[in-house]
Parts: C-alpha cells; sequence; structure tokens
C-alpha cells in the first residue's frame, strides 16, 4: 500500500462529505472557509515515525541447538526452511521466561513483543506434551481488544500449522472473547486448549458466571503456568484496578499451589528520565498489576543498531540533499544503496534515532514538520522537499523479492489514527483523529 497516497485519498474523501451538507453563497464566507479548508485547519497533520532496525539475537535453530528450546519450536518458529532469527529483546524474554521469572517487555511499535511471550509459552507446552502430560490450558493471554486477540490468533495458528509437527504435540490455541458460538464454547469446554486467548471483560465473566460451560474452562485452566498481558499500558486508573482484582482471582482459581510466569507487553509506559528510573517505574506498574514482584532487571528494554552506514553522521549528509531534492530516485535502490544514500540516512538520524551514547527511537513528528527540517537541512524550498520525502519513503516501502524468496521492504509503512481518537470511540470524525503515517521499520525487514 502506497501510505501517502492513501492518506491523501482519505483527507479528499472526507473533506468532500463534510462539505457536501451545505451550500455556501456569500463568496467572502465562502472564500475563508475555503482557505481553512486549504490549509489542514480541521484535520491535524500526519504523524511521522520510525521504528528502527533492532540488534540481532540467535536464530531458532541456534537455541534448539544449544538446548534452550525444543526441536519442534525451531520447527514452528520459521519460514519456510529460513528458521526465524530473533531480536536480542525477543532473545532476552524467551531466557527469563526458561528461568521461570516474570518480566515486562517495553519496545516499540514493530519490534515483535507477541513472539516475547508465544515462543516460550509454545515450547513449554511441547515439553509438557512430549512427557506425556494431558493437555489442559498452561496459558491466558489477556488483551484489552478483540481484535488483538483475532490478529494474533491467525498469526499464531500460521505458525503452528506450518511446522510439519504431529498432531499430539502441535499446540491449541482457541479464542474465548464473546464472539464465538454455543457450540463453539462447548467444544472448547470439552477440550481444553494449551492457549487460551480472550479479553479482561471475558475473563471477569469466566470467573464470577454461573454457567457451567465457564466453569470448565476455568477449570481447564488448574495449574496455570503463564497469565499475559498484552498492551499494558492500557491499563490505568480504575481499569487498572479492576485488572489487578481479575489477575489475583486468576491466580487464585487456576494456580494456587504455584506461582505462573507473569508476563506484560507495552510499547508505551514510561518515556520520561533515565533508563534506570524508567525500569522503576515500570517495574512498580507491573507488581500492581500482577501481585507479583517484579524487579527493574526483569523490565526488557529494545536495543537499537544503525541501518546505515555508522561511519556517516547527520552533519556529513547535510550539505549533500541538495543534490538529491527533487530529482528522481536511483533505478537500483538495494541495500547497499540505501546504507549511504544521503535521504536514508538523514531520514534515521534526523526523524528516527536520537544518536547519543545510546541509540534511542525519537517520538513521532509531524510530516509537516519533517518536511521543513528537510528543507533547513538541504535549503530547498519546502515543497519539493515535500515531493521528494514522499516519494522516498513510499519507494522503499515496496516490497521486493530476494534470492531467499521472501519479500523484503526497506521500510514498512502503515497509516493509522492516534489513539484517543474518534476512529477508537465509535464516532466519526476525521478532523477529531490524528492520522499517523508510520514507518514500522527501516533497514530492511523480512515478511512471511
Amino acid at each position: 500500500m502506497k501510505a501517502f497516497e492513501f492518506e491523501h485519498h482519505v483527507i479528499k474523501t472526507y473533506e468532500r462529505f463534510s462539505r457536501s451538507f451545505t451550500q455556501i453563497k456569500a463568496d467572502d464566507l465562502k472564500s475563508e472557509i475555503d482557505a481553512q479548508y486549504d490549509e489542514g485547519r480541521f484535520w491535524p497533520d500526519a504523524l511521522l515515525s520510525l521504528n528502527p532496525r533492532f540488534l540481532s539475537g540467535p536464530d531458532v535453530d541456534e537455541l534448539v541447538a544449544s538446548g534452550n528450546l525444543d526441536e519442534g519450536t525451531g520447527k514452528v518458529f520459521r519460514f519456510g526452511e529460513t528458521p526465524l532469527r530473533f531480536h536480542r529483546h525477543q532473545a532476552e524474554a524467551i531466557a527469563k521466561a526458561k528461568s521461570g521469572s516474570s518480566y515486562v517487555v517495553t519496545t516499540g511499535t514493530g519490534s515483535g513483543k507477541s513472539l516475547c511471550f508465544f515462543v516460550p509459552v509454545v515450547d513449554s507446552i511441547l515439553g509438557a506434551l512430549r512427557a506425556g502430560k494431558p493437555r489442559k490450558t498452561r496459558a491466558i493471554i489477556i488483551y484489552p481488544m478483540n481484535a488483538l486477540a483475532n490478529s494474533q490468533l491467525k498469526e499464531i495458528d500460521k505458525f503452528i500449522g506450518q511446522s510439519g509437527l504431529p498432531e499430539n504435540l502441535k499446540s491449541v490455541v482457541k479464542r474465548y472473547t464473546g464472539q464465538e458460538s454455543q457450540e463453539e464454547r462447548k467444544k472448547i469446554a470439552a477440550n481444553p486448549p494449551d492457549i487460551l486467548l480472550t479479553n479482561y471483560m471475558m475473563a471477569e465473566l469466566l470467573l464470577t458466571r454461573q454457567d457451567e460451560l465457564d466453569a470448565q474452562v476455568v477449570a481447564n485452566a488448574g495449574g496455570l503456568e503463564f497469565i499475559i498481558l498484552d498492551e499494558l499500558h492500557t491499563y490505568r486508573g480504575r481499569q487498572g484496578a479492576d485488572v489487578a482484582v481479575l489477575v489475583r482471582r486468576i491466580r487464585d482459581r487456576c494456580a494456587p499451589d504455584k506461582a505462573p510466569v507473569c508476563i506484560g507487553t507495552s510499547a508505551t509506559m514510561a518515556s520520561e528520565g533515565t533508563e534506570e528510573s524508567r525500569a522503576l517505574a515500570v517495574a512498580k506498574v507491573a507488581t500492581r498489576l500482577f501481585g507479583s514482584d517484579i524487579g527493574p532487571d526483569a523490565v526488557i528494554d529494545e536495543s537499537l543498531q544503525r541501518a546505515t552506514d555508522d561511519n556517516i553522521k547527520l552533519e556529513q549528509v547535510k550539505g549533500q540533499l541538495a543534490s538529491v531534492i527533487g530529482q528522481p530516485l536511483p533505478e537500483k535502490l538495494d541495500d547497499g544503496t540505501l546504507k549511504k544514500h544521503p535521504l536514508s540516512v538523514w531520514t534515521e538520524l534526523a526523524l528516527g534515532l536520537d544518536d547519543g551514547l545510546e541509540l534511542k527511537r525519537k517520538k513521532p513528528i509531524p510530516f509537516g514538520e519533517a518536511v521543513k527540517l528537510l528543507s533547513d537541512h538541504s535549503g530547498a524550498d519546502e515543497e519539493p522537499c515535500r515531493e521528494t520525502l514522499e516519494a522516498f519513503l513510499t519507494r522503499v516501502s515496496l516490497h521486493d523479492r530476494c534470492a531467499d524468496g521472501f519479500e523484503r521492504a526497506r521500510c514498512v509503512i502503515g497509516i493509522r489514527p492516534e489513539r484517543g481518537g474518534s476512529f477508537e470511540n465509535g464516532k466519526s470524525g476525521l478532523y477529531q483523529n490524528r492520522v499517523r503515517a508510520q514507518i514500522l521499520s527501516f533497514g530492511g525487514k523480512r515478511l512471511p
């Protein structure tokens, strides 16, 4: 998808819709309203953020060879013949879970947080099934929204389905969110899944509703090994208190004899202060939510690296920007070219990363501000800078077919309304939203 074209289409479509209700005959009034539409008063500028390249860790085959993962886990988490290579933070999370420790993963969007819990959970289930233990629900994953549960159910089912494992060793994942028919609920109660995906409201109903099917689903989770809260930052205030009580009820009902491994994931929980103070703040929140002691050392943050040439600094490319503004991009735009291309380096260092003692991602920036920054650094006018930046980001977001048979995007751009906008609360006014044009990865992301 060409994200910027889609954004322009959405804005123009909504502008036509919002202007269709009135016909203004007074020339002076019509001129003023037209000017305000042209200035974009009714919809804030798109936000642009760049998810950087993460430091690599071992691949799944290496963890299998070292004895840290079951052989079957290596068959699940791969793309065809190619083993999945983990980011460093994913490998740290797997190690934490294998040691029986609870932890929180606070890495950014597109960092693969779901693998931080699915890999150790599937591995634990495989070990239990190989040992001849009966199937039961060993992990409950609680999502704030059904859409997240639906999406992750599809993704984990893809991995498990292509593994080639015999049926008696395949992890069974089921959803119990209130969307299921009575027949589906009966099947889940009669044949306990290894992993149950739910939301906090349904989890509450499972524990409190006087229903035989619900009671059986809860009974199937006796000896629960994992409690996972996705999008941990959404549980705040009264809702946070409700979820904290819910987690304690689940522990009392399903794991009274042995504390389960508690895992939380969140992209945004604490963004101010030093790394140590942020980890301490996250650990305090997680401890209160889970009712389990989670220290700062159990907070896993992202580790980043440059996707472009480490030897090229931002000041070095500023003088080269004028020569590429308004010019067509090279016909060949492979990884080698991108590592040194002035726009690539500028985009990563000016928009994506704070290149200090440690690499940290920058906060999202309105696209208009990014254009103005490019204009200031290049000396070119803003309009050609806008066109060039849009063309560059669109070009590098398109997939290339690689020699290994997979499509790889240099960066992946997505557009979405900002959280708190009216798309999420059910209203219909686009002017109340911030549309985010977001680079979900930069420097190469392998897609299945």
